[in-house]
């Protein structure tokens, strides 16, 4: 089974996201998610997927077994080696045409934060996660909950997202390949939140226009493009950065609540066994 994967520019380098509140908030949400699936991982195998620059699962590799990331952007893969290295740790690129080049039964857990949105064959995703997770093990699976980013039927105004999913879409989606444990929504109170959903309200009505339900994704895509280039983020966040920055905005990922009624939902999270 092959992974379809959208080819992306967004990479979380923790350096280049400390130096707003706004993007603060956003670095701490993705801390916050490996650190819901620390209980996940201890002591055993785990692949991230699309693990990006590396620094979660770097983390994740300081109480697991062993730990591996894997990205399908060669320069990322790079960058991670470099930077976040351990024993028990390694990366490898991946090709979003290839199936994952692991044997059957490798992983006890298998993390995916911020990828299905990106992936076009979102069955063959989920079931080349069940090939290489051992009997009992778990997928746990975040991702951009729509309800406050989107308008109903409104398309994804990221431009490297094929979807986004409600709570319950995306437990549809899950359930037929693995067994859903939990579903939950992952949220912050509103003196944290709200520079997220700011950004949400703003930016839904500006690319309102590109991103009504008929628009042909060529166009969507075209427009959201533009935007970006207007805006200077056309390009990939440098991943030339050294050492981590120390900022204090009076919050940290503890700020960030796992709870089915978790309050200003963000992110909705699956986690699911291989039975």
């Amino acid at each position: 089974m092959k992974l379809q994967l959208e080819p992306t520019g967004e990479r979380l380098i923790e350096d280049a996201y400390l130096g707003s509140v706004g993007a603060y908030v956003i670095y701490q949400m993705h801390a916050a998610s490996y650190a819901f699936a620390e209980p996940y991982c201890r002591g055993g195998d785990v692949l991230d997927l699309g693990c990006g620059s590396g620094y979660g699962t770097y983390r994740i590799a300081a109480l697991a077994r062993s730990a591996v990331g894997v990205d399908i952007a060669d320069d990322a893969v790079a960058f991670a080696s470099t930077r976040y290295s351990a024993g028990n740790l390694g990366y490898r690129s991946i090709r979003a045409s290839e199936a994952l080049p692991f044997a059957d039964a490798s992983f006890d857990t298998v993390l995916s934060f911020q990828v299905i949105e990106h992936v076009h064959d979102v069955r063959g995703y989920l079931q080349e996660a069940r090939r290489v997770l051992r009997p009992g093990g778990a997928m746990v699976i975040i991702t951009p909950d729509r309800k406050h980013r989107l308008l109903p039927g409104q398309k994804p105004w990221n431009r490297w997202h094929l979807r986004e999913y409600s709570l319950e879409g995306l437990v549809e989606e899950v359930a037929p390949v693995l067994a859903v444990e939990s579903r939950l929504r992952m949220g912050a109170p509103d003196a944290v939140a709200v520079h997220e959903l700011k950004r949400y309200r703003w930016t839904k009505w500006l690319t309102l226009p590109m991103t009504l339900p008929f628009v042909p994704e060529p166009l969507r895509r075209s427009g959201l493009d533009f935007l970006h280039r207007i805006k200077g983020q056309g390009k990939p966040v440098s991943a030339t950065a050294t050492g981590q920055a120390t900022v204090d905005y009076g919050f940290g990922e503890e700020a960030f609540v796992f709870a089915e009624d978790a309050p200003n939902s963000l992110n909705v999270v699956v986690v699911a066994r291989k039975q």
